[in-house]
């Protein structure tokens, strides 16, 4: 047997205090690595009847080999006689089993190095397991952490037993992250590596918002009034739609709070970002007028409402045009992500000229064939003189020949 002492039984316990790793870990990795220590020594990849025990009181480990009774030996490694046996223990019979010690002749150096190794391995496997299946559990959720550094743009903060990544795409823009500073944020993902889990971990995400008014509202908590939906642009603007599911009770003045307290923890928390709370509508028309506030609106013209589709046309006065777009389009663009309705919004004056343009375009109507009025033509008249000659069996030269030679003569001595 090989004397540990109490060392080991105190450096387990603080492990188990420290990191969360039980001490039979600690001790099942030791023997563990004693036995493979064994097995390389007597040169050895199978031995499954050996095995080391750790004597707790004593504070001693040794390695032994479990052989089976018998009357004649057949292998040593998996055999004992009975006579030797009966050396050991003076009970035991034939087919018992009975452990015996082979703990090598200054072994404790050897046994050492290997249990150095694999407890090391263990621990570190251990802490893995520990920090996957805690955070496994929190992700989707909002923790807090300590900022521990900042390094090629992402910020890496501690969370408890690991240090998660805050990744530059992740923070708030123009927000300053100082080392030391306690921070919350939402934890997006868990990812499984070769050595400590990778907590990638969000500042920026808008279920942060939906956390905040959880804690702060405690009808939000109760399930009296509901979020319905959240549209966030990190460090700028959130506009989130809440309906209450008792009429006697506002969504919007619940989620204010008495003299706006509830509001501005949540407006604190976020570094003075913009809130605005709107009513959440059943109707298209009605739910989009409230998303685009605080901009007034004179007419919400719905364009198509399908599964392909969901597009709506806004008018709204000369005024209040840039209101409801907002500085480079961020009211309107939030409002879509809101209803998840496309809109398209005009002034009263933009939309009177698209009307007018219209009308222009349309052609004029065509007078009705019956009220034209056909002038003659060459050819009608000479369609006029086949009808007489037909007729009467004439045509003009026979009139003239006909003319009586008197009255030419007349006519020529008149002159």
């Amino acid at each position: 047997m090989i004397k540990i002492g109490t060392a080991l039984f105190e450096a387990t316990e603080q492990l188990e205090r420290e990191k969360g790793i039980s001490k039979e870990v600690i001790i099942d990795s030791l023997c563990d690595a004693l036995v493979a220590a064994y097995k390389k020594h007597i040169k050895v990849k199978e031995a499954p009847n050996v095995e080391a025990i750790l004597d707790e009181t004593t504070g001693e480990i040794g390695v032994f080999r479990t052989k089976l009774v018998v009357e004649k030996v057949e292998d040593e490694n998996m055999e004992i006689s009975l006579e030797d046996a009966k050396e050991i223990d003076d009970e035991v019979e034939l087919e018992d089993e009975v452990k015996i010690e082979v703990t090598p002749e200054n072994f404790g150096r050897i046994a050492a190095q290997a249990a150095k190794q694999v407890i090391t391995q263990r621990i570190r496997e251990a802490e893995r397991n520990l920090v996957l299946a805690e955070f496994m559990d929190k992700k989707g959720t909002l923790t807090t952490g300590i900022i521990q550094r900042v390094e090629n743009r992402n910020v890496y903060v501690n969370i408890g037993k690991t240090d998660a990544i805050l990744p530059f795409r992740e923070q708030i823009p123009g927000e300053y992250y100082k080392p030391g500073n306690r921070i919350r944020v939402f934890v997006l993902n868990v990812k499984e590596t070769n050595r400590m889990p990778q907590v990638i971990v969000s500042h920026a995400h808008s279920e942060i918002v939906r956390e905040l008014f959880e804690l702060e509202v405690p009808e939000i908590e109760d399930g009296i009034v509901e979020i319905k939906s959240i549209a966030r642009e990190a460090g700028f603007r959130t506009k989130l739609a809440v309906h209450s599911n008792d009429p006697e009770i506002d969504s919007v003045g619940a989620c204010i709070g008495p003299r706006g307290s509830r509001i501005q923890t949540i407006v604190s928390e976020l570094k003075n970002e913009k809130i605005d709370i709107v009513r959440w509508s059943e109707d298209p028309v009605e739910y989009i007028v409230n998303a685009l506030s605080p901009a007034r609106i004179i007419s919400v013209d719905i364009l198509a409402d399908d599964e392909n589709a969901h597009e709506a046309l806004v008018i709204v006065p000369d005024d209040q045009l840039s209101l409801a777009i907002g500085r480079e389009g961020q009211n309107v663009r939030l409002a879509h992500k809101l209803t998840n309705w496309k809109i398209d919004i005009k002034s009263a004056s933009q939309a009177e000229q698209a009307e007018a343009a219209r009308s222009y375009e349309e052609p004029a109507e065509q007078p009705p064939v019956e009220d034209e009025i056909d002038l003659p033509q060459e050819d009608d008249e000479a369609d006029e003189d086949n009808k007489i000659e037909e007729e009467y069996g004439i045509d003009e030269e026979d009139v003239i020949n006909e003319i009586p030679e008197s009255e030419t003569e007349d006519s020529s001595d008149e002159e």
